[in-house]
């Protein structure tokens, strides 16, 4: 098991570390901040018997690495990675289909983390990102994912053709975005299912690309020909989520 940052800022974020279950450290809380998101976190510490720290902007500014602490910094259990199994295991106990998102390449984590957030919303059971040239788990990927990071198996891998040939044995399709694909709303993608989401600039690379069973496309009708990696991936999911409900 692999572990990355333990910091989680903001008060959504820290809110949902608490309700996870995640053991918070230490809290630190500007002075004087007692507005009702922070009242809520005050008693989650409390039940937790948690390390209360009461200090100045300044300090909580030092402190942050994503600037965006609004008032609140956790230092928690760090984030982990999942394993693949973990991943097939939340699906089991769902009784579902299994639905991975598999990122090749997101290399900015503010898309990750709206990635995350979106998995989380729209019922994937996981996600998979590669070890080498793309974003891991960060305070930032945290704060964006507004506490999904919390509930959603996140699985780093060596080979992501390798990844997918182990979930084609236990019955996952591959579908990845790519423009020249066929439009999605023509494509049965119902069953278990692996999405999978390219780099923002390249996009899908070609051995990861010859490991899909089908290519899908997103309708556009503007005059730029290409949507940003995390809206793209919120289309593609929420037309499996479409597919699953009929």
């Amino acid at each position: 098991m692999r572990y990355e940052e333990s910091m989680v800022e903001g008060r959504n974020p820290v809110i949902e570390a608490f309700r996870s279950g995640k053991t918070v450290d230490k809290l630190f809380i500007l002075d004087g901040c007692q507005d009702g998101p922070v009242k809520t976190i005050l008693r989650e510490a409390k039940k937790q018997d948690t390390r209360l720290y009461f200090v100045s902007k300044e300090r909580l500014d030092q402190l942050s690495e994503t600037k965006h602490h609004q008032g609140v910094i956790a230092v928690c259990a760090a984030y982990h990675y999942a394993q693949l199994d973990d991943i097939l295991e939340a699906a089991q106990k769902k009784g579902e289909d299994p639905f991975v998102i598999l990122l090749d390449g997101i290399e900015d984590p503010h898309n990750l983390g709206a990635i995350l957030r979106t998995a989380n919303l729209a019922g994937a059971h996981g996600i998979i990102i590669p070890k080498n040239r793309a974003a891991g788990l960060t305070p930032t990927v945290a704060r964006v994912s507004a506490g999904a990071i919390n509930y959603t198996p996140v699985v780093r891998v060596t080979n992501m053709a390798a990844a997918i040939d182990r979930l084609k044995k236990e019955g996952l399709w591959f579908v990845c975005a790519d423009m020249g694909g066929e439009v999605m709303y023509r494509l049965n993608l119902k069953g278990p299912i692996g999405l999978v989401i390219g780099n923002e600039g390249s996009g899908v690379s070609r051995l990861v690309r010859d490991k899909c069973d089908f290519t899908a496309s997103i309708p556009m009708k503007g005059d730029i020909d290409s949507l940003n990696a995390s809206v793209a991936a919120g289309v593609l999911a929420y037309e499996i989520v479409r597919q699953r409900m009929l």
